[in-house]
């Protein structure tokens, strides 16, 4: 009979046996690779109500934070020239829908993902922020202000920094500071279109609509040296002063 506590060589060795075999086997296998996963499409309204407990609000923060958190993957942190952003897109529209009053959404597509140096993937933000802008200008117009700067010195896009510039000054809502309507003046002047500018500036001046003492004074300002800045263009070659 065997004392208390003894084990059997026989079984003993099989199990150390199958232990080292194990210990082999992994030791032959490649080091583990992480793997990029994809950006999924997003979820249905309905399913990111149903996460959020049915508070909208809380569901597009949700979204944002899982979003954002996206290209640190596991072993992983991905460019975001490597996502897709069509779905991209679909994702902060989704959060915008459920919660209209956000801003980090567009502060995203415009200052994150609109600045990536990829002119595709940077117009599509913009194109984004230029849709949803003319939803609610009042509260929208910064990003729209930023897709001017990004097209005009990012892209070297003067025509489609022109038409951001010409959305903002259309925009038929209060809040919008003068100075971001007024964008459409630098970019005709930094096009050369020295003349349009000046008639927009003389349209400004003239229709009233300034208030601000200090915004007419430097209006005048800025008309008085695009005036001398036609001057010296249109001035005759070979003249003297």
């Amino acid at each position: 009979m065997s004392a208390p506590g003894f084990v059997p060589r026989g079984p003993t060795l099989v199990l150390l046996a199958a232990l080292a075999a194990q210990l082999g086997w992994h030791a032959t296998q490649p080091p583990p690779q992480a793997r990029v996963r994809a950006l999924p499409a997003p979820p249905s309204v309905e399913l990111a109500r149903f996460l959020g407990l049915g508070d909208d609000v809380l569901a597009a923060k949700l979204l944002m934070f899982w979003l954002l958190g996206f290209d640190r993957q596991p072993g992983l942190s991905l460019s975001w020239h490597s996502l897709d952003y069509g779905r991209l897109r679909d994702w902060l529209a989704l959060a915008l829908r459920l919660d209209p009053a956000a801003q980090y959404p567009l502060l995203a597509a415009s200052r994150l993902y609109g600045e990536v140096a990829d002119p595709a993937r940077s117009r599509l933000m913009l194109e984004f922020v230029a849709e949803a802008f003319e939803a609610d200008p009042a509260r929208r117009w910064p990003w729209l202000a930023h897709a001017v700067i990004l097209a005009r010195h990012r892209l070297h896009d003067d025509a489609l920094a022109l038409r951001y510039a010409r959305q903002l000054a259309a925009a038929e809502a209060p809040g919008i500071p003068g100075w971001a309507r007024q964008l459409q003046i630098f970019v005709l002047e930094d096009l050369g279109e020295l003349e349009a500018a000046e008639i927009l500036i003389g349209g400004l001046l003239d229709s009233g609509q300034l208030g601000d003492p200090h915004e007419r004074e430097f209006l005048m300002r800025r008309l008085a040296e695009i005036a001398a800045r036609r001057a010296d263009v249109e001035k005759p070659t070979g003249s003297s002063d």
